[in-house]
């Protein structure tokens, strides 16, 4: 799985009204999850949009003489699958007959020879079309999206369906071997994990799994969250050159959650570990009482009393980036970020070699989008780094203005916002159900409480153009006939 990041168009998602009076290029409206709780008691879900793109395509010639062109689908800025148009049009159909209305439109057929640029377009609406269609949970949880992609996934990395041995590690560094098949999904790995550590089958949706990194020199890097739907065997076998392996670590952003968990001994262990982890990993932290009282009750191996004092410590539950540049409050400023607890917290070091703490509060962000910032000029996907930018708009001293994160790991930070944003979302909808028409008036009218039309979460917006990258014999698509796709 390279780790190219990709150039999508932005997302075909009218912005909430609010937007209409500033910047309009954040475009997929972060929505309350319709369907409440899912099964097995997952903690929150979310109907944004997945982060699909297709930044590159082929132009390859059939075995008697055709032409065709493969795009590359990416997940979360790691390749994920290649796909012919005609593959998407014949599930496009499909879903269809089970949905169908609720599906998106899907890009139309061309009639006459494509040149560049038309294929470029044909890319970009194909993209569209597959962020627009992960809106509905009831499609990405069906099993013609999931069979779909599993044999896409599974054809594009030649890996077929056998038996394989799997180790998801904890927090701790042990790791857990399974015994699965090479199509198992992350939900399959997930529960089977689950199992084997006896965690409550309720409570399995608190946790997921992630590609992480350990560092040489000690860094722990999260390098993103493995998607439901993703075969966890397949892209571990994609990422070998990236030296990552699958961990188990909880999924959510609150750390108050963490008291629906303290009644199973397994979830009580991988909190814990977890803990422990980030002490040692100084994620977190600790005044120098707090870490004396934590090593005592550590050695008294009471890991209740370890849990319930880690709450009080800095950035516990937070998702630490590696060091990352930005433009705040100057351009050109280092900085350490954490998010979670609904902010983004920051240390930043300004070029004057002075350090400024940060804290960016959720509830005045009010839309973000990812920024590819690089050429494609490798063959075969086979990357070198690229560069990422996250910017967000964001309420500062009732003013708007955008402010810009650069790094490779912004899309696990879209991922991190879009997850406190459903949290948010799911404890507003609970409190208005039980509060219904008693709400105080002063709560009504809070400035900048979160609301459903209030943040907007974007595509992903190219700062460089991306060209199709054809054949050497061929600069352009013009010899490519529809029946060849």
């Amino acid at each position: 799985m390279s780790g190219l990041p990709p150039a999508p168009r932005r997302e075909e998602t009218s912005p909430p009204s609010q937007l209409s009076r500033g910047k309009t290029n954040a475009a997929a409206a972060a929505l309350p999850c319709p369907c409440g709780p899912a099964e097995r008691g997952r903690a929150a879900c979310s109907t944004m949009k997945m982060h699909f793109s297709i930044p590159v395509s082929e132009q390859l010639l059939e075995k008697f003489g055709g032409r065709y062109v493969l795009y590359s689908v990416y997940l979360e800025g790691f390749l994920f699958c290649k796909v012919r148009y005609s593959q998407l049009h014949h599930w496009n159909d499909q879903l269809r007959r089970i949905f169908g209305s609720t599906v998106p439109a899907f890009p139309p057929k061309f009639y006459l020879a494509m040149t560049k640029s038309m294929a470029d377009e044909r890319r970009s609406q194909l993209e569209q079309y597959l962020q627009s269609v992960t809106v509905n949970p009831s499609i990405t949880n069906s099993d013609v999206f999931i069979s779909f992609f599993r044999k896409l996934q599974q054809d594009t990395f030649k890996i077929q369906t056998q038996r394989a041995s799997l180790d998801v590690y904890l927090a701790d560094g042990r790791n857990v071997r399974l015994d699965i098949q090479t199509s198992d999904t992350a939900d399959r790995v997930l529960e089977v994990v689950s199992y084997k550590m006896g965690l409550s089958r309720e409570l399995i949706g608190y946790f997921s799994l992630f590609f992480i990194q350990d560092h040489s020199n000690g860094v722990l890097s999260v390098v993103k969250k493995v998607a439901e739907f993703e075969l966890p065997y397949v892209s571990l076998q994609s990422m070998k050159e990236s030296d990552c392996k699958i961990g188990i670590r909880k999924w959510y952003m609150d750390p108050s959650l963490d008291k629906m968990l303290m009644d199973c001994r397994a979830s009580v262990n991988l909190l814990y570990m977890q803990a422990l982890q980030e002490i040692e990993k100084n994620w977190v932290k600790p005044t120098d009482g707090q870490m004396q009282k934590l090593e005592s009750l550590q050695k008294a191996a009471n890991k209740m009393k370890v849990l319930e004092l880690v709450q009080e410590v800095q950035h516990y539950g937070y998702i630490q980036l590696d060091p990352c540049t930005c433009d705040y409050p100057e351009v050109g400023c280092s900085a350490a970020v954490h998010v979670g607890n609904n902010e983004i917290s920051c240390c930043i070091k300004l070029p004057s070699n002075q350090t400024k703490e940060v804290s960016f509060k959720i509830n005045r962000v009010r839309c973000w989008q990812v920024t590819f910032l690089g050429a494609i000029t490798q063959p075969k996907d086979q990357g070198h780094e690229q560069t990422l930018e996250l910017r967000f708009e964001y309420n500062d001293s009732d003013s708007w203005r955008w402010i810009v994160f650069y790094t490779k790991q912004a899309f696990l930070l879209s991922s991190c916002l879009k997850k406190i944003i459903s949290e948010q979302l799911m404890k507003t909808t609970k409190g208005d159900k039980e509060m219904q028409i008693e709400m105080p008036e002063s709560l009504k009218s809070k400035k900048y409480s979160v609301q459903q039309s209030q943040i907007a979460h974007s595509g992903f917006i190219p700062r460089k153009r991306i060209l199709v990258r054809p054949n050497k014999e061929d600069g352009v698509f013009e010899k490519i006939r529809e029946e060849d796709l």
